[in-house]
């Protein structure tokens, strides 16, 4: 082949693959907040008080009434979303195992996440905030964030320690960096209730969130930052009211209980920070190639203050956190790609956080790295606001092992419900009936049965997670 020929093909190859992936591989942004749900925003129609800066986020992208978390608690549901396994497969399928060491919630070695994934393509990764998937015994265990992807990581390694917006130390990669707080009654996980609160950690997550996005602009790498924000998880060790903010007097002159008072001005914490995410990544003059994802890991809590039915917090859901029914797991959810993702669009398309490993990796152009074991799907086509039968037609799957073992699955419009572990299922049609009142199963037997026989083979056994084992309880 002639020289020119050869160039002009090699171009024009390129060229395809810049219009197939964008000029560029995309910076990528996932934000999550911790208990937040699905009614608690004004875009998913709370009206006691707003979020004017998620409800344009969700204006200059696509806001998503039917996702969900992978867990209807924290740490198998961030499983989920790292490794794109559901909760039926990924490693971490509960918060505590009672009488075993902390590797049973703790990723792997063996297991790959997004943030590897994206390390491995030449991506500046940090992530910043609540972790919750491996704690820093020895400082060398393998579920540490560096150990799982991440270049840089700034927060909280464990669960109790991130209930204390006020703690008395905090992790920036495997150092312990002292602050301003007193927490006399601080155990070893760090956990407590701070008398002396200088250091707020919402506050410094969000700084350093735009910190590391700031030091990104000059770069020639594209970045992805995982941030995990603590509101409005309460802390569960200041009884008997445990919602802890900065800003005391924000909703003073509302009639409401103090604690929904403090709710409100949890939420507006997230809407901030989402904010200062947003505007960071404007100065640097990004704003077109980065690829935001806003979400929460489950649904509302009613821990040491939290009510959800006070602000509707479940919307029109029925449940709250802890819930494999709607309102445990259906979360609010934004995406937001000016140069693929479609703006002010809404979509029905049901998904889970098992999707989000392939999605980010078909994005950045890795499909090709995502692992052969990885239950959920790249929806980058409904993403770009093409239809995708196949993602509505596939069964999505939930398990919890908390007080007693339970399962759901959605499949299309239809959903089923484990209650008890040797108990009947239970069916529910979601577009009629989102609160789950009217169980079908009665009538439609044909359908129970394709869910019974999903159920069957959807999880893999986990010597840490058997279905009825009292450790979990």
């Amino acid at each position: 082949m002639p020289p020119i020929r050869s160039l002009l093909l090699g171009t024009c190859y390129l060229l395809l693959g810049c219009f197939a992936f964008g000029a560029k591989q995309p910076n990528i942004i996932i934000i999550l907040a911790d208990d937040l749900g699905y009614g608690d925003l004004s875009c998913y129609g709370q009206t006691a008080f707003p979020s004017p800066h998620l409800d344009r986020l969700a204006s200059r992208g696509m806001r998503f009434t039917d996702a969900y978390s992978g867990s209807p608690v924290c740490a198998p549901s961030r499983s989920v979303l790292l490794t794109g396994q559901h909760a039926g497969q990924t490693w971490i399928r509960g918060n505590f195992r009672r009488g075993l060491d902390p590797a049973a919630v703790a990723l792997r070695e063996e297991d790959t996440t997004i943030a590897e994934i994206l390390q491995n393509a030449g991506y500046n990764t940090a992530m910043i905030g609540k972790w919750g998937l491996g704690e820093a015994e020895g400082n060398g265990t393998a579920g540490l964030p560096r150990r799982q992807g991440f270049d840089y990581f700034w927060g909280y390694l464990n669960h109790w320690h991130a209930h204390n917006s006020w703690p008395t130390f905090i992790w920036r990669n495997e150092e312990r960096v002292e602050l301003r707080n007193a927490v006399p009654d601080e155990d070893h996980r760090g956990a407590g209730a701070a008398t002396v609160k200088v250091d707020f950690i919402p506050r410094l997550t969000q700084d350093e969130s735009v910190a590391f996005i700031e030091g990104q602009a000059d770069a020639e790498e594209p970045f992805f930052l995982y941030v995990g924000l603590t509101p409005p998880h309460a802390n569960n060790e200041r009884k008997p009211m445990g919602l802890e903010v900065e800003n005391e007097e924000a909703f003073a002159d509302e009639p409401w209980p103090v604690a929904q008072q403090r709710w409100a001005e949890l939420v507006q914490i997230v809407d901030r920070s989402v904010a200062s995410v947003v505007d960071a990544v404007e100065r640097i003059g990004e704003t077109e190639n980065t690829l935001i994802l806003f979400s929460s890991d489950n649904g509302p809590h009613q821990e040491v203050g939290g009510n959800p039915a006070f602000f509707n917090s479940s919307g029109s859901l029925r449940g709250f956190k802890r819930s494999v029914y709607e309102g445990g797991i259906r979360v609010p959810t934004i995406a937001v790609w000016p140069a693929q993702i479609p703006a002010g669009v809404t979509s029905d398309l049901p998904w889970s956080f098992e999707d989000i490993l392939p999605t980010l990796a078909s994005a950045a152009g890795e499909s090709g790295a995502i692992p052969g074991h990885v239950t959920g799907l790249d929806l980058t086509p409904a993403w770009r606001g093409e239809k995708q039968p196949a993602a509505r037609e596939r069964f999505l799957f939930w398990e919890f092992h908390e007080r007693k073992y339970v399962q759901a699955a959605r499949r299309g419009e239809w959903k089923a419900v484990r209650p008890n572990l040797d108990g009947p299922l239970e069916l529910f049609h979601l577009p009629s009936d989102p609160g789950e009142s009217r169980n079908l199963a009665a009538k439609h037997p044909e359908l129970v049965a394709e869910f019974e026989t999903f159920f069957t083979s959807a999880r893999l056994e986990n010597p840490n997670w058997i279905p009825g084992d009292r450790r979990t309880r």
